[in-house]
């Protein structure tokens, strides 16, 4: 029998993004994957149990046989026209299952058999890839070069570290802006997938003389930052971002309002407003206790009439007021309480556009 290719250089399949096709059970892939990742399963979870109650009750080779017969005829043309399909998308993909072990195999050798092309497969599987991310993330966070962009809420931190070369947006890859109303229209990561993003956007920026990150807490949303980068960015240099109020209203204004309210109505055409209202509401709530009762009502009755117009007429000039309070009377003295335990760290303030002269030019040094 042919050997078939087996490829475990996994710094490079995760550096050029290289397609991978996932063949575990939808159990294991919902519990974490790879960014790069497509999903077209060997076995379903039932048939997956089936197998593996065989295996432990009768043998090995009763799972086979009892695999052989589950996955046949029709069912195993239909996955196998899965498979041909990201081949065919995906000319220079790579398979892998948990272990590296007989799905794999049994995968690359039916595509083989059908299509007479060797795809290569991951030794060692998902498993060993995770472990080799886990350990990359640990030592990378602990020895890698960061800078902190610190700022008030609504000041761009997101929008200047996109314009940088040398960055990782920690916010984009947890799927949540880091505050009561940091939720987006789709679910976060699962802890897992967050830090498998991590771990490969370090990867591809350890070269750099250093990495920009956004100031975070300990989580951003359900996610929690790994203890390790957050304790080397605890003693990092930090850069503070400076914005006007009416820039940083302006720029929440159409973050929170405009761009929600769009991302929700495209995503659910018949309950996207109502869906966009339930999250300006359910966020306002949670920061109820903070806020205090009687200053919770006041803007609670503040954004019923902002949606209100908004729904009728499109105008957002009622959130004006709501933002300005949220920014200024909440978010501000917790930001300026914040900063003040870190001033010892500060290199710079500035506007974007000196700050990334800051950063690029001669004068700042490690």
């Amino acid at each position: 029998m042919i050997d078939l290719p087996i490829i475990d250089d996994y710094e490079a399949l995760f550096v050029n993004n290289t397609p991978l096709l996932d063949t575990r059970a939808p159990i294991e892939f919902s519990r974490g994957a790879f960014p790069n990742a497509q999903h077209a399963p060997l076995m379903t979870d039932d048939e997956r149990e089936q197998i593996g109650t065989c295996y432990q009750n009768i043998g090995k080779e009763a799972a086979l046989e009892l695999g052989r017969q589950l996955v046949s005829g029709q069912v195993k043309e239909q996955r196998l026209d899965a498979w041909m399909a990201f081949f065919k998308d995906n000319p220079h993909g790579i398979l892998y299952c948990f272990r590296g072990g007989l799905r794999s195999q049994i995968t690359q050798r039916w595509i083989f058999e059908h299509s007479e092309t060797a795809y290569p497969r991951i030794k060692g599987g998902y498993k060993a890839m995770r472990r080799y991310l886990i350990n990359e993330l640990e030592s990378l966070s602990e020895k890698l070069n960061f800078v902190v962009v610190g700022g008030q809420t609504g000041a761009g931190k997101t929008l200047l570290l996109n314009r940088l070369n040398n960055s990782v947006d920690l916010e984009g890859l947890a799927n949540h802006r880091g505050s009561a109303f940091g939720n987006d229209v789709d679910p976060q990561p699962t802890q897992i997938n967050f830090e498998n993003a991590l771990a490969i956007e370090l990867i591809k920026n350890k070269q750099q003389a250093f990495i920009a990150l956004e100031d975070e807490g300990t989580n951003i949303g359900t996610i929690h930052i790994p203890d390790a980068l957050k304790l080397n960015t605890q003693t990092s240099k930090l850069v503070v971002l400076k914005a006007s109020v009416d820039e940083r209203i302006a720029l929440s204004l159409k973050t929170y309002v405009a761009d929600m309210h769009d991302k929700y109505c495209a995503l659910d055409t018949r309950f996207g407003f109502q869906n966009f209202a339930n999250y300006w509401r359910e966020s306002l709530g949670k920061i109820r206790k903070r806020l205090g009762g009687v200053r919770h009502q006041e803007l609670a009755k503040i954004l019923e009439d902002a949606l209100s117009r908004y729904h009728s007429s499109g105008g957002s000039v009622l959130f004006l007021p709501i933002i300005e309070t949220l920014l200024v009377d909440y978010y501000d003295p917790m930001y300026a309480y914040q900063i003040n335990n870190k001033k010892d760290r500060i290199v710079f303030e500035g506007r974007a556009d000196e700050i990334i002269d800051f950063l690029e030019g001669s004068k700042f040094s490690l």
